[in-house]
């Protein structure tokens, strides 16, 4: 495979990436979304300031950010649909996954700042179909298990981020014994180790928010609202 392939992949998932739509629609409503909140530019806190409609609208936009440059890439390559794939593919196209992710969390256009990844992140994953789209879906479940237990989003982002290398490493074994393999690691090292660095890159993006969840001063779903209707 043509490493010009892989490269041509990799920056415009970055530049794709490096769009934020958080900003742009922050700005059309009026609101420059750094200034207020938490000021970041991503979903969470758009939805904070603007409302619930338009937290998934940007949630929507950054995950297709994610996830076109990473499907495409497998689509042209013709790699989409495989789950053997051999090691060299595997980290070109798993640098495209992460590339965006980068761009999002490090944007030229937002002086090199950006969102927490959470939502690019979970485009990328689904668009590496299907090797990480299965412990994508996981990610999402755990998400919304802990979300819906604790209320956090960031507590909620991070625990899921964690559990998808844990996803990974079963969806393997569970090929391996299916296939009767007698190791896993050829083909699956790649995907568990990027997988490991996405985890990371969240939490230390999410380093402040965690802050806050010690000090017990991290906001829950919904209570900003609240607590602006009792004032």
């Amino acid at each position: 495979m043509p490493i010009v392939i892989w490269v041509i992949g990799i920056v415009i998932a970055l530049v794709l990436g490096s769009i934020p739509f958080g900003l742009i629609i922050g700005k059309l409503k009026g609101v420059d979304v750094r200034n207020d909140g938490s000021g970041n530019i991503g979903a969470t806190n758009v939805g904070r300031l603007l409302g619930t409609r338009w937290f998934f609208v940007v949630f929507f936009l950054d995950m297709l950010k994610g996830l076109i440059p990473t499907l495409g890439v497998g689509l042209v390559t013709n790699w989409a649909g495989a789950f053997e794939i051999p090691n060299g593919v595997a980290l070109g196209w798993l640098a495209v996954m992460i590339a965006p992710v980068i761009g999002h969390m490090f944007s030229p256009f937002v002086g090199f700042r950006g969102g927490k990844g959470v939502a690019t992140g979970v485009g990328s994953l689904l668009g590496v179909f299907p090797v990480m789209t299965i412990p994508a879906l996981g990610g999402l479940v755990v998400f919304l298990v802990v979300l819906g237990l604790w209320r956090f989003i960031s507590a909620a982002s991070c625990v899921a981020a964690v559990s998808i290398p844990v996803w990974v490493y079963i969806e393997f074994r569970i090929y391996q014994d299916a296939e009767m393999i007698d190791a896993w690691e050829p083909a699956g090292w790649p995907f568990l180790l990027v997988s490991v660095v996405v985890a990371v890159l969240v939490i230390v993006k999410h380093r402040s928010n965690l802050g806050r969840l010690i000090r017990g001063t991290e906001p829950k779903i919904r209570q900003r609202r609240a607590d602006r209707a009792e004032g």
